[in-house]
């Protein structure tokens, strides 16, 4: 009799697949949950920072939430272990250090000082005008999430976003915050500021697209120039990280509004030569 015919389960009809090469695919998934979990740290951090009176340090970890986010989902794809799991595990944690986080540090560093200077008077309703924008910022956030994770990208292309990402918005509170660092004093100031913030959560929750950066291929092979462009850029935010994030989440916020109106003035074109 040969016993290696025999299937232990009972299910003779499904391949049988090795008990290590089993271990080792369970394995693989251990890596973007891992950037998800760097991801929710930076965003829990962040709040702990603010409550601190870290104010740029609050602003760094969500700088640096922003890099493991966009790390965990393209190694998930590359080594093919993308999941439904990991993408509400990532959506949660992008709440976290999206939403909450920047909403936290945009009241704290916005408004809190501004409200309570000396010979200011309607404190309170700035105080009120500051936590409604930034729960505003948050309901915006997670709209934004959960569309996501329903409709996916613009449609017929990954190149585009449908809505401004959760984390260049977030970037775009952060970069400010790293780049002044003192707390906004001025009540005129602050109202500006509580514009910007508001500003962001509905590009967030609209529907102009913005570039995703998806179709660019990093495993092939790129012009030497390329590389040292690269390599400057990143020189550049190391040795003056206030002025070059600020330039680079100033474009990207913009950008998308400059490409909207160039699609109406197109379309209006096209349709008046018709």
């Amino acid at each position: 009799m040969d016993f290696d015919l025999i299937d232990p389960i009972g299910h003779d009809d499904e391949p049988r697949r090795p008990f290590r090469n089993h271990r080792l695919r369970r394995g693989v998934y251990v890596l973007p949950s891992a950037l998800t979990v760097a991801n929710l740290l930076c965003g829990y951090y962040a709040v702990l920072a603010t409550l601190d009176g870290q104010m740029d340090n609050a602003a760094r970890a969500i700088g640096f939430a922003i890099v493991f986010d966009s790390l965990d989902g393209r190694v998930a794809r590359a080594m093919g272990t993308n999941s439904e799991f990991g993408k509400q595990f990532d959506s949660l944690a992008d709440v976290i250090s999206f939403g909450i986080a920047p909403a936290f540090l945009a009241y704290a560093w916005g408004v809190k000082l501004a409200a309570y200077a000396p010979g200011v008077s309607g404190a309170g309703y700035l105080i009120q005008l500051g936590w409604l924008i930034g729960f505003f910022f948050l309901c915006c956030c997670a709209w934004r999430l959960a569309r996501f994770n329903i409709q996916g990208m613009a449609p017929g292309s990954n190149r585009f976003f449908v809505g401004m990402p959760t984390p260049a918005a977030a970037g775009m509170i952060a970069a400010v915050v790293h780049f002044v660092r003192d707390p906004i004093e001025n009540p005129s100031l602050s109202v500006l500021w509580l514009v910007l913030v508001a500003v962001l959560g509905i590009l967030m929750s609209s529907t102009i697209r913005h570039y995703s950066f998806k179709d660019i291929q990093w495993t092939k092979r790129r012009p030497s120039l390329f590389v040292v462009a690269l390599a400057m850029l990143i020189g550049a935010i190391w040795f003056f990280s206030q002025y070059t994030l600020l330039v680079i989440a100033g474009a990207y916020t913009a950008h998308g509004l400059v490409l909207q109106l160039v699609r109406v003035v197109r379309h209006r074109t096209a349709s008046r030569h018709a």
